[in-house]
């Protein structure tokens, strides 16, 4: 039997890939998307389901207790990516990021328990930011579950913040909570001020690209689909109270993946435009996937390297108009259009 979904952050890049996964991959359930459409939420990229009858928008903050109030009693189970989640925007401003992370987080959380109690499973998507750094020089090093968390920026700390509060309403209210802590997405309908996007748009339009430093940070690449077909592994079979890694197996530099990005894009190497490093840059992020390959029996199957990159950078060259409309704010007349007289 089928069970109705709540997806925080639908309309963001994992969101609205994770809405498109289970629509097309479990046919019993439905969705319930709750987005704040703020800078980075896009209905455009879930067009396809505007008139579908197993999904549904809700034009919300996850702060707005009225409206969760209303939307909690028709739902059996939540999986929360609603998020600030630019470490650059952070450091800019972190307060946003505590505002929507942390406290938003607790809201949706109290909401949760409020009308489910221990009857609904919620899963926070958290990130191996948690964890803050590894060095460079020993490979062997990998997060796992019981690594400590050490947030260095200040989004990784608001997500720590979420992170934790999720765990506390397990321990302390029996809440049938999981937590999952993925290392960075790739793949397509990502905001275009994301690396991979925003390099791909300025190689494409004879632009350069700004590497931070000597480009010598490591990051390991999820494809955004794998990272939906793991959360969904979770919902489905995860130990309530556990915390579950997700990783691509694919450490790379920032400097290797924009070569890349640039032989790809068939431009050379004067693209690249040194800039100065970004604060407190942690050096790597690696992921030891083991706990849920073991006790999940799942493992990435679309994340391997050429033929995942190259298949991303395709679809950010066949999809300009996408593109287009994210950048100059054309895609929120969809909203207007479809959904802004019905919420």
């Amino acid at each position: 039997m089928g069970q109705t979904i709540l997806v925080t952050g639908g309309a963001g890049f994992i969101g609205s890939n994770l809405i498109r996964f289970i629509m097309q991959n479990r046919p019993d359930d439905r969705v319930i998307n709750l987005d704040g459409l703020t800078y980075a939420g896009n209905l455009e990229s879930l067009a396809e389901f505007t008139d579908n009858p197993r999904y549904e928008f809700v034009h919300s903050d996850i702060s707005d207790s009225e409206k969760l109030d209303e939307v909690m009693p028709r739902v059996d189970c939540v999986l929360h990516l609603a998020a600030e989640s630019h470490v650059d925007r952070s450091i800019h401003d972190p307060s946003l990021f505590l505002r929507t992370n942390i406290i938003g987080t607790q809201m949706l959380l109290d909401a949760f328990k409020k009308h489910k109690g221990k009857d609904g499973r919620f899963v926070y998507v958290s990130t191996d930011e948690v964890y803050g750094e590894l060095p460079l020089d020993d490979k062997s090093q990998l997060f796992t579950e019981s690594t400590p968390l050490k947030p260095n920026s200040p989004y990784a700390v608001s997500k720590t913040g979420g992170d934790m509060l999720a765990r506390a309403y397990w321990h302390t209210y029996g809440m049938d909570v999981c937590i999952t802590r993925c290392s960075n997405n790739f793949g397509p309908y990502q905001f275009p001020e994301k690396v991979i996007p925003l390099f791909v748009n300025n190689l494409i339009e004879g632009k350069t690209v700004p590497l931070y430093g000597d480009g010598s940070n490591i990051r390991d690449w999820l494809h955004v689909l794998d990272h939906c077909e793991a959360i969904c592994r979770v919902l489905d079979d995860g130990k309530s109270g556990e915390a579950y890694n997700i990783g691509g197996n694919n450490e790379r530099s920032n400097l290797e993946l924009t070569r890349m990005l640039i032989e790809l894009c068939d431009r050379d190497e004067s693209a690249i435009e040194r800039v100065p490093d970004r604060l407190g840059h942690d050096k790597r992020y690696a992921i030891d996937a083991t706990k849920i390959k073991r006790e999940l029996d799942w493992e990435p199957t679309r994340s391997a390297w050429p033929e995942a990159l190259e298949l991303t950078v395709q679809w950010y060259k066949d999809n300009r108009a996408w593109c287009d409309h994210v950048r100059s704010g054309e895609y929120r007349r969809f909203y207007e259009q479809n959904y802004a007289a019905r919420t």
